[in-house]
């Protein structure tokens, strides 16, 4: 095998032909950094989140995150990814209007980043817009569940499917987003017996995330699982206090300098001596 065929990326048909088999490995990311490590950590599928806008950028919800902040991180990532997909989300706004603004701005971040697919939030309502952007040959990464784009309707981010009677439209919503050709579906925040339904239900890859681990694979955001925010759902495993570590390096540094004991120049970089 060429090296060049060993580093190809990964595309949204590789990832949805693991309907099924081995399981996803997804993770968010948003910087060069963040990225390169989780690629080279073994991830599948790489979102592009608008999620960073709370854990990057501070803000309250996903809603103020506009277009150009996902080609910003979208562009940073591609830099430090080799074999993930990477996947970008269609902010608020940019999209639910019509598939011709979908379109446009589907094609846009996939122009100006170079990523391999676009996701978007919504069940059946978007199939139309899934449908017209997937015959004009942009990969689209569905997204089910509890939709935090809806956090103004829904009130709070609690989980779905609690109620039984609400199994069906929510699995309809699934079958929507596949039929109309996503190659793969996030469900999100929903009881467990719901998501292994939906799981059943469609030929596309589910990716859960709050959901079942016998969803097809798995996601996270990437500041959750490392620790580095103030809270995060109860469904993540910290799998490290990356936080902490920051907070303890960053205290002993502050002392050394307070101390004047951090290294200067002239222990860093000692003069040459030139000989007799």
């Amino acid at each position: 095998m060429s090296a060049q065929a060993a580093s190809r990326r990964l595309s949204a048909p590789d990832i949805g032909a693991r309907k099924g088999g081995e399981p996803i490995v997804a993770l968010t990311a948003s910087t060069t950094p963040f990225a390169r490590l989780v690629d080279q950590g073994g991830a599948d599928v790489i979102l592009v989140g608008d999620s960073l806008g709370m854990v990057l950028h501070g803000l309250d919800t996903t809603l103020p995150v506009n277009i150009d902040m996902m080609i910003l991180h979208g562009q940073a990532v591609m830099r430090g990814v080799q074999r993930a997909l990477v996947v970008v989300d269609l902010p608020f706004g940019s999209y639910e209007e019509s598939p011709e603004k979908a379109f446009r701005t589907a094609s846009r971040i996939m122009r100006k980043t170079g990523c391999g697919a676009v996701k978007l939030e919504g069940g059946a309502r978007m199939a139309e817009t899934i449908r017209f952007l997937t015959q004009r040959g942009i990969p689209v990464m569905g997204h089910v569940g509890l939709t935090p784009q809806s956090i103004a309707a829904l009130g709070s981010f609690r989980a779905q499917g609690r109620d039984r009677d609400s199994w069906p439209a929510m699995i309809e919503d699934a079958g929507a987003v596949a039929q109309a050709g996503a190659f793969a579906i996030v469900v999100e925040a929903v009881a467990e017996p719901l998501a292994v339904a939906m799981t059943k239900a469609v030929p596309v890859p589910t990716i859960g995330i709050g959901g079942s681990a016998q969803c097809d694979g798995q996601i996270l955001v990437l500041e959750d699982m490392l620790g580095l925010g103030e809270r995060a759902p109860k469904f993540v495993r910290r799998y490290a206090e990356i936080g902490q570590v920051i907070e303890k390096a960053v205290a002993e540094y502050a002392a050394d300098v307070r101390a004047r004991s951090f290294p200067g120049p002239e222990n860093v970089y000692p003069e040459r001596k030139t000989g007799g």
